[in-house]
């Protein structure tokens, strides 16, 4: 039976992912980004979770690379995070939108040097014959930039998935699971249980 339910799924996701941070030993932010293409063909790949607040849930990308590329056609995506010590998971669906450049540029300010010179060199998804094309572009940045700051690429920034959809799982004896989910209801959340 749906309740409403005023308290906000964000502050649900900060309690797992504050127990994630004490027990995954290796990045507890990464999760899975699901998106559809032109082709209404799905694909998924594992990014890092940068900011998570009340505006969404936020990761960076090369917007030429194949993700950049479907969530242009298809702004709508799925995010999962598993954490495989807690025997939790936790789904979250919603429309993308872009961060401003403000925030992209912060994030992007604050990125170790080599992953600065690598956002350049990559020409993320396209081929490449072997991998000293990446290493020559890498040395071509590299000298290009020398010692002075290194500003974002135009084509590299990042998303931010505005929830409406998010589903708790996490598991049960005999497989009898617990899951809930926060459906977004205007400016309130419902919130439902689902058979395991």
């Amino acid at each position: 039976m749906p309740t409403e339910n005023k308290k906000s799924p964000v502050s649900h996701f900060n309690e797992w992912f504050e127990d994630a941070k004490q027990s995954e030993s290796i990045l507890p932010e990464a999760m899975s980004v699901a998106s559809v293409g032109s082709d209404g063909r799905p694909s998924t790949r594992m990014v890092l979770l940068k900011q998570a607040d009340e505006a969404g849930f936020v990761f960076y990308t090369n917007l030429q690379s194949r993700k950049g590329d479907e969530i242009s056609t298809n702004a709508y995506v799925a995010l999962l995070f598993h954490w495989k010590s807690l025997k939790r998971q936790i789904r979250i669906e919603g429309p993308s939108e872009p961060v401003t450049n403000a925030e992209a540029d912060a994030y992007f300010a604050s990125r170790d040097r080599g992953a600065q010179i690598g956002a350049w060199a990559s020409d993320q998804s396209r081929v490449m014959t072997g991998r000293f094309d990446l290493e020559k572009r890498v040395a071509q940045f590299t000298a290009k930039f020398g010692v002075s700051k290194i500003e974002r690429p135009p084509f590299w920034s990042g998303f931010r998935v505005v929830p409406n959809r998010l589903e708790f799982w996490s598991d049960g004896h005999f497989r009898l699971h617990e899951r809930l989910i926060y459906v977004k209801d205007g400016e309130n959340w419902r919130t439902e249980r689902l058979f395991p």
